[in-house]
């Protein structure tokens, strides 16, 4: 399946009625678990309006996959709400999606970071396996807490 990236913001959400309903479809389909609000609308345009934007797995003239990203003042992208549509899921579209950008956050030199500390214990393998790895807590090396945080990193440099 020859999946693309493509990027939903503000502007693209207003200007393109086929994206509102694909990305609408999108988190429809997500399990109850995966969306932190009951009604998809008002959570893709809070993200929207939050200057977020949508990372979108694309095949065939649609969106079927998508991840909510926040870019930070280091320049890191950090990831969150990945869902695929029902009909396409467990065939690689959204680890073609993850792996898509993985691909252009190395080209732009950025960093991408997902908080663990909610997330299911197979997200955690499929994380690892895409080679996110946690990131040491500095300021707990100084004390006897525990050295990982609560979040992975793709290193954009291949190292993670």
């Amino acid at each position: 399946m020859p999946v693309t990236l493509h990027y939903v913001d503000q502007a693209r959400w207003e200007a393109e009625e086929q994206v509102r309903i694909d990305l609408i479809r999108i988190y429809e389909d997500a399990p109850q678990e995966r969306m932190p609000t009951p009604t998809v609308t008002p959570f893709i345009e809070q993200h929207l309006k939050g200057q977020h934007f949508f990372a979108c797995a694309h095949f065939n003239d649609r969106l079927l996959g998508a991840v909510a990203i926040k870019e930070t003042d280091d320049r890191a992208w950090w990831l969150s709400e990945l869902c695929v549509r029902k009909p396409t899921r467990r065939r690689g579209v959204g680890t073609r999606l993850m792996a898509l950008l993985g691909e252009q956050a190395k080209q732009e030199g950025r960093v991408l970071r997902i908080e663990t500390s909610s997330l299911p214990l197979a997200d955690r393998v499929l994380l690892s396996k895409l080679g996110y790895r946690p990131i040491a807590n500095e300021s707990a090396a100084q004390t006897d807490a525990p050295i990982t945080s609560d979040f992975v990193e793709l290193d954009p440099q291949g190292k993670g």
